[in-house]
């Protein structure tokens, strides 16, 4: 689990025990999940980022909300070209999320959002390839939470963030995801995602 290093002819350590790297197994497991088990991830993931997004408004300073802006303008750059660049504009929500999460300025609830977060990301991929109405939708919710941080209004913050998975959630779990081949290609694929992660 990373805890404890051995060096060779020094004995054994304890290492830096930086959430992240202490979560990196659970964040394995959490991209293996499927059916019922990815909806309770989904449910936790909700009730994480939405804490995340109210401290994020308490203090979030001016160059994370620049940024921020920065990345909604990428976003809307992309989703606007023709043909749509659907790969950036979800490296666009993704920076959103894990900027918000950042500025949070709590290192574990920061940590436990990317744990859980890997298993949405399929999820919200396949929402952007096939539904160019889901994607618009998706932008207007990330710009509601941006004005929500700009302004620093940690109950607007919250309601915006929580309103934006609850729709993502329902997306989710209404489309099917592509077919890889069965169970066996759904958890190879998983891996081989994991893999390079790591």
């Amino acid at each position: 689990m990373g805890i404890l290093e051995t060096r060779q002819g020094a004995g054994t350590f304890v290492t830096r025990l930086e959430p992240a790297a202490l979560l990196s197994a659970m964040e394995f497991w959490v991209g293996l999940q499927d059916g019922e088990r990815a909806n309770q991830v989904h449910t936790v993931r909700r009730a994480l980022e939405t804490e995340a997004a109210a401290a994020a408004a308490i203090c979030i300073g001016k160059d994370r909300l620049d940024e921020a802006e920065g990345i909604l303008n990428r976003a809307h750059a992309a989703i606007h070209a023709d043909p749509i660049q659907h790969e950036a504009a979800m490296q666009c929500d993704v920076e959103f999320h894990r900027l918000i999460a950042e500025a949070s300025a709590n290192h574990v609830l920061s940590a436990l959002i990317e744990t859980v977060s890997t298993n949405t990301i399929r999820g919200r991929m396949w929402r952007s390839m096939h539904d160019n109405e889901g994607l618009l939708a998706t932008h207007r919710e990330h710009l509601g939470i941006l004005e929500a941080l700009r302004r620093h209004e940690v109950d607007r913050a919250r309601t915006r963030m929580a309103n934006h998975l609850y729709a993502v959630e329902d997306y989710v779990t209404a489309i099917p995801e592509p077919d890889l081949g069965g169970p066996a290609g759904d958890a190879g694929a998983v891996l081989g995602e994991q893999q390079s992660a790591h």
